[in-house]
């Protein structure tokens, strides 16, 4: 055999081993899938609350601060009438005990009186009032996406909705 035939079987024996692995190659990327198929997609949702001050005017009835707190002016009053009162009865040393009970009952009473007077000596006001409240809203947090490649299904959580298909790099999902 002469060298150029040898070089030429040699030279056909590359394009051919060449021409081979080129058309398994295309065979095998037109039978690996390119997509996954989005089978479904559940949206994934947060409940968030804001919390917000609200303030608004509203009459407020408080009760005046009395001048005499320890209403000692009505028990003076009420222990001078009873003791006048008292007085009146009976004659001796029932009178004296009369007048002395008329003054402590006086007391009392007039002290009493001038508690229920000053209970209600009132006025009315108005005052900003504010209190919390909390608005809520939904808040979409990702997607639970079923995907099936050829025969096999799975799920993967997304942050974004992949639409029909997610795209495949090496057999694997591409998920951006």
């Amino acid at each position: 055999m002469n060298k150029s035939m040898i070089a030429g079987i040699v030279v056909g024996a590359v394009i051919a081993t060449a021409g081979a692995a080129i058309g398994g190659y295309k065979l095998l990327e037109e039978s690996s899938p390119t997509h996954a198929e989005v089978l479904a997609v559940e949206k994934i949702t947060d409940t968030v609350e804001t919390p917000r001050e609200v303030c608004e005017e509203v009459q407020v009835t408080r009760q005046k601060q009395p001048r005499d707190d320890k209403q000692i002016l009505g028990t003076v009053a009420g222990a001078v009438v009873g003791g006048v009162l008292g007085n009146q009865v009976g004659g001796g040393t029932g009178k004296k005990i009369a007048t002395v009970a008329g003054a402590a009952a006086g007391g009392y009473a007039g002290k009493k009186t001038q508690e229920r007077m000053q209970a209600d000596d009132t006025y009315t006001t108005t005052e900003t009032q504010c209190h919390t409240v909390y608005d809520s809203k939904d808040v979409t947090t990702g997607y639970n996406v079923t995907y099936r490649i050829g025969d096999e299904e799975g799920t993967v959580r997304m942050d974004h909705e992949p639409g029909d298909r997610i795209p495949l790099e090496n057999g694997k999902l591409k998920i951006q």
